[in-house]
């Protein structure tokens, strides 16, 4: 996501870093090259205006252009008005103190808001310990309800489900009753969508809203749809009032328009984005955060969250151990590889690490599929042989190439790899610290 936006940022503000000293001709500059990202970003008009006004403002301020360095403050200012931009400090949801809560889930049909209701049991699950159920109450939809039978038993969570011969404010109604009476910490409404934003829509929405009272009203809408999803937004806040946005498909959004639009056009913050197809690929809106990633200043926060969630404290502590004792293997190495693989694509952590910008990421070539390759190499030697790399002799290394579908270069390679790394861990438990040339794989 942002990816456009990101780079054509980075390379305006890139005039503004190089410059020792700044002058309101720079400013401006760097102020139209920052409005013609925003635009070709597909964000609205009004807030592309807004926006850089404000940004000039602060920017021609004399404790910025006479500071010591008013390159960094001019960067500071761009992320401090993008985070506001995107709603300021991000919010997670409330619960109530007396269960369940209640989550009503609108939007559009297509707008993946049967799938987004499941990554969001999910993650009240894992993230919140909560004993989520799911009403399905999109009676219109062809096999909408069987969809959230299956995704919600996937994501853990109970489905309270009539089929479609009810009206789905009795449903909705219905599974209320069977939420407090089973005692469930949460429940999530999953009503039906409309091709557009229609009278009847609102109607049946409002009437689920009477019967339920729901502590928070929840709209889905499609990033890929840039600037109609902003404007669907825009028309729900008009006729019915909504808490805030879960927004899908942010990964295939190389723009971000409506991630930068719709808390300025609706008032209503951005509480979570779906990033990909599988449940798990669901998260919180950090509006910082994302303002950080945007120009390249990295997301460590981010970074070292999705880190925590793979690795157990168990885990840790015996490959901490291993470590010190210098018997870390391409077992561990493989083990690890594949936490890596469930944190999120390569190319994503990358944008996380500070001072990686788009620019060198593009010029990198990130392949997933290589660490596929590394684990077919591993996988396809003996137990003796990736506890001790230093016994792969040439045949050993053959038949290991013949047997992962590679070649003796990729064997080669890996324990060549492998050994540097080893070096480089025996150097950090003595205490000494490795050179760079080491550190980035170098002899």
């Amino acid at each position: 996501m942002f990816d456009v936006l990101s780079e054509r940022l980075q390379s305006a503000l890139g005039d503004v870093r190089s410059r020792g000293h700044l002058t309101e001709d720079d400013v401006a500059k760097a102020m139209r090259q920052i409005r013609l990202a925003l635009l070709e970003a597909d964000v609205n008009f009004q807030v592309v205006k807004r926006f850089t006004a404000q940004v000039k403002e602060r920017a021609l301020g004399h404790e910025v252009l006479e500071s010591l360095n008013p390159a960094q403050q001019v960067v500071k200012i761009v992320s401090d008005e993008l985070t506001e931009l995107m709603g300021g400090a991000g919010r997670d949801l409330v619960f109530s103190p007396t269960p369940p809560t209640v989550i009503l889930m609108a939007g559009l049909q297509g707008s993946g808001k049967t799938t987004a209701c499941a990554k969001l049991a999910r993650h009240l699950r894992t993230e919140h310990d909560k004993d989520v159920a799911l009403a399905a109450c999109d009676v219109y939809r062809p096999a909408a309800v069987d969809q959230l039978v299956r995704v919600g038993e996937e994501a853990g969570a109970t489905v309270y489900e009539q089929g479609t011969g009810r009206d789905p404010v009795d449903i909705a109604e219905w599974a209320l009753g069977r939420a407090k009476s089973e005692g469930r910490d949460v429940l999530i409404v999953d009503t039906s969508g409309r091709l557009h934003v229609d009278k009847e829509l609102m109607e049946e929405l409002a009437r689920i809203k009477k019967r339920t009272k729901p502590h928070d009203v929840l709209l889905v809408v499609d990033a890929m749809t840039g600037q109609d999803a902003v404007n669907v937004a825009e028309r729900f806040a008009e006729t019915a009032a909504f808490d805030g946005v879960v927004l899908t498909k942010v990964d295939g959004d190389a723009r971000g328009g409506a991630a930068l639009s719709v808390k300025a056009v609706t008032g209503k913050p951005i509480l979570y984005g779906s990033t990909g197809e599988k449940l798990d690929a669901f998260e919180r809106f950090h509006p910082d955060r994302m303002a950080q990633r945007i120009l390249g200043m990295g997301d460590v926060m981010t970074l070292v969250e999705r880190a925590e969630q793979q690795m157990d404290d168990q885990r840790a502590r015996e490959l901490e151990q291993k470590i010190r004792n210098e018997q870390f293997t391409l077992d561990d190495f493989l083990d690890q590889m594949h936490q890596v693989r469930r944190m999120g694509p390569l190319s994503g952590l990358l944008k996380m690490i500070p001072g990686f910008n788009s620019a060198q990421l593009s010029g990198m070539n990130v392949d997933e599929r290589e660490l596929d390759r590394l684990g077919a190499i591993i996988t396809s030697m003996t137990p003796e042989e990736r506890a001790n790399p230093a016994i792969l002799n040439g045949s050993r290394r053959r038949r290991i190439a013949r047997g992962s579908g590679t070649s003796v270069q990729a064997v080669n390679q890996l324990v060549k790899q492998f050994t540097q790394m080893q070096k480089v861990i025996r150097q950090l438990s003595s205490g000494r610290m490795p050179s760079l040339q080491q550190l980035v794989g170098g002899r």
